[in-house]
């Protein structure tokens, strides 16, 4: 990190140099440092998202309730979401059961899905959460009216470094299905073409996983 902190700043210090200097070729060059300082920044979140993915985490279990998590992640989001177009409802079931969950790492594994689905709706649209109580467990719903997944690409999306977009990681997924996996819980997604993407998490309730 320390690389990409030294990058950033000779090329402010260039930045500033140039804005200066009197010369023809000075607009050209700010241009081009700014494309640099862009690259630069890419490349910083694809090595955080690298090293997110990469660490083992101890988890820090506390018993919590889901609805408060996702109400943080989405209060979190709604700013930018608006800005594109995109509506964020909540439907959550009053008295969900709590679950044994690091609210840290859970709070990731969500922002990530909800990032995602953001993306898939490039034009705008509406994200919908739903939580629900079922057997041994919590389950919720993030359901987008975006583009869809492709039958090509769907074997793919929790693959490593694989990605539909020209700006995205390819990490984002399977550090949230990383995280989920290390609650014990599930993700599955469904999906169509042009209308749009479901994910559906589990987590066990602390019942569940003393049953195992």
């Amino acid at each position: 990190m320390v690389f990409f902190w030294l990058g950033h700043m000779n090329l402010q210090l260039l930045d500033e140099d140039l804005r200066k200097s009197e010369s023809k070729h000075a607009r050209r060059d700010l241009s081009r440092i700014a494309v640099l300082r862009g690259e630069v920044r890419r490349l910083e979140e694809v090595l955080e998202d690298f090293l997110r993915y990469a660490r083992r985490h101890q988890l820090e279990l506390k018993k919590q309730n889901v609805n408060d998590i996702l109400d943080e992640v989405l209060d979190f989001m709604t700013p930018e979401a608006s800005q594109g177009g995109v509506r964020i409802s909540r439907g959550f079931a009053p008295g969900l059961q709590s679950a044994l969950v690091d609210a840290g790492r859970l709070k990731q594994a969500f922002l990530n899905i909800v990032i995602n689905a953001r993306q898939a709706m490039p034009d705008g649209g509406e994200l919908i959460v739903h939580t629900r109580n079922v057997p041994n467990g919590v389950q919720i719903e993030f359901i987008d009216t975006g583009t869809g997944i492709s039958d090509e690409d769907l074997p793919h999306i929790w693959d490593v470094y694989f990605s539909s977009k020209q700006t995205g990681t390819g990490l984002g997924l399977p550090t949230a299905r990383r995280i989920i996996e290390e609650h014990e819980g599930t993700i599955r997604v469904d999906t169509e073409v042009g209308k749009g993407t479901c994910f559906t998490v589990f987590l066990p309730t602390k019942e569940s996983k003393n049953d195992t």
